[in-house]
């Protein structure tokens, strides 16, 4: 309870400049621009939610961060029984926060929960593949499949969380949200909306898994969402962890000697999404040459080397180059203003159009990206809002284009991109028949080969089609003290478990 007390107390001061977070109090306090949306992570699809989950939940199985190979977690042991059956063995000697000893019960009730569409999650993506799960006995349970599906193991490992049936059958999404009760690392202590999350460490995390027990006793996580506030409270000690720092910050932050700035790489991936199905009624971009103009119009590389800086990466395909079945060799869109321009006239267009474009982030590259469109005669009018309004206007068919980024969710497999995006789900503003069988059978088939071949079919067709932009891969910089050991991962997902105070 003392340091709970501790991390409570470092919030209610650090407005005034106070070292109450770091090394001293044994908090690690983190910040981010967004707060959580629910921390039942079946109902969250925002990435702090994510980063939070991998904190306060476990998982059936967990993925290396440094081998990306496959490890036990909650399950000690797993094989497919056929095609679509898997088996796996659970591991004993764990409990929750509350007390409740894990079972294969939890299991079972978790996943039939996510997967009954009475309970209408809003992560559905994450758990539409899955028919059924089944009790063996006490340490055994197997899931039944919607037909063969070769990424399950990803999806176990990243973003299906194992909650205690006692627990959650009683309190549901609703209880979950107020107070969220796992086997995880760190335990929630306290919510305050809106404001700020206190974590403190499990001292009875169960031995021998892959993560163990965190060497930080506390942590807290501050909501703040302007980047000037956020650098300000890292030079006065009100912070102890910063990502995705503008790189003019960074070049101020590295000045001082008690700072470590990293720039990484990340698997997300900015993309301009274009309503091709015409969703939002009858607009210019239902026209393929309208779509292959705005791809011309868009000065990729300009932007990226101005405003992202080292690190980012080009792409052309809707997927990030280590996942399984993405390539990069399909049709691309040099910078070429005088091309997008006689695509317009081509399409009808000569004098340009007027379009809401959508954005949620960054809004020095939405503004050069709008720019750039209004030089070729499109005049885009900014609608920048908060990500879940944007990604609700998305969904709801209100979007003509759209400024977003992807981080897979951490998966390493190109159904969590590709698949993700032209499966006719309410992100899909595509709806191309084609693509979807295609990535229909590269969901699904056992074949590695049959898998990369309808992937690269479906890549390439969204490229030629110019369905959606992909613009590139984003690095990320962070910065924290020097007293910090602290290892940043392509997949986003800051684990503070793993880091540690030095001596």
């Amino acid at each position: 309870m003392k340091s709970w007390l501790l991390a409570g107390a470092a919030l209610a001061v650090l407005g005034c400049g106070s070292a109450w977070a770091g090394k001293d109090t044994d908090t690690l306090v983190f910040a981010d621009t967004e707060e959580i949306a629910s921390f039942d992570h079946y109902y969250n699809t925002d990435r702090i939610g994510l980063i939070v989950a991998h904190h306060i939940f476990d998982r059936l199985i967990y993925r290396n961060p440094d081998t990306n190979e496959f490890e036990p977690m909650l399950a000690t042991a797993w094989q497919w029984i056929d095609d679509t059956t898997l088996e796996l063995t659970l591991r004993e000697g764990v409990t929750f926060h509350d007390g409740e000893t894990f079972d294969a019960d939890d299991v079972v009730y978790t996943f039939s929960h996510a997967i009954d569409p009475a309970s209408e999650v809003r992560a559905v993506n994450n758990v539409a593949w899955m028919a059924g799960v089944e009790k063996v006995d006490e340490r055994t349970v197997r899931i039944l499949t919607d037909g063969p599906f070769p990424a399950a193991l990803e999806y176990l490992a990243s973003v299906m969380p194992i909650y205690g049936k006692d627990y959650y059958e009683v309190a549901g999404p609703e209880g979950m949200n107020r107070q969220p009760i796992g086997s995880g690392p760190y335990k929630v202590t306290r919510v305050e909306q809106g404001q700020a999350v206190y974590f403190e460490r499990n001292e009875d995390y169960w031995e021998g898994g892959p993560r163990g027990v965190p060497e930080i006793g506390n942590l807290v996580l501050r909501t703040i969402p302007d980047k000037n506030t956020q650098v300000a409270e890292l030079m006065t000690g009100g912070v102890d962890w910063l990502w995705k720092v503008e790189h003019d910050q960074a070049a101020a932050l590295a000045a001082a000697p008690n700072l470590t700035i990293v720039a990484a790489p990340t698997m997300r991936v900015g993309y301009l999404s274009m309503d091709a199905a015409g969703r939002t009624g009858e607009n210019p971009l239902t026209d393929k040459r309208v779509r292959q103009a705005i791809a011309h119009a868009i000065d990729r590389e300009g932007i990226m080397q101005g405003l992202l800086g080292e690190g980012g990466e080009l792409l052309h395909a809707p997927c990030y180059p280590t996942q399984f079945g993405c390539i990069q060799d399909v049709a691309t869109y040099e910078y070429d203003p005088k091309r997008a321009r006689e695509l317009l006239a081509e399409a009808g267009f000569p004098d340009g159009f007027s379009i809401k474009f959508d954005a949620y982030r960054d809004r020095p590259i939405t503004e050069a990206m709008i720019g750039n469109l209004r030089d070729v005669g499109i005049t885009a009018n900014l609608n920048y809002g908060r990500y879940a309004n944007i990604r609700d206007e998305v969904r709801a068919g209100n979007s003509v284009i759209n400024f977003m980024t992807w981080g897979s969710n951490s998966m390493n497999d190109a159904s969590a991109f590709t698949s993700y995006f032209f499966n006719f789900s309410e992100d899909d503003i595509h709806r191309d028949e084609e693509v979807r069988d295609w990535l229909a059978i590269a969901d699904t088939s056992t074949d590695p080969a049959v898998r990369e071949d309808h992937y690269h079919r479906a890549q390439k067709k969204i490229a030629e089609e110019m369905y959606m932009l992909p613009l590139w891969s984003y690095p990320y910089i962070y910065a924290f003290p020097n007293e910090l050991d602290f290892k940043p991962y392509p997949d986003e997902l800051p684990r503070f478990y793993r880091a540690s105070w030095k001596d």
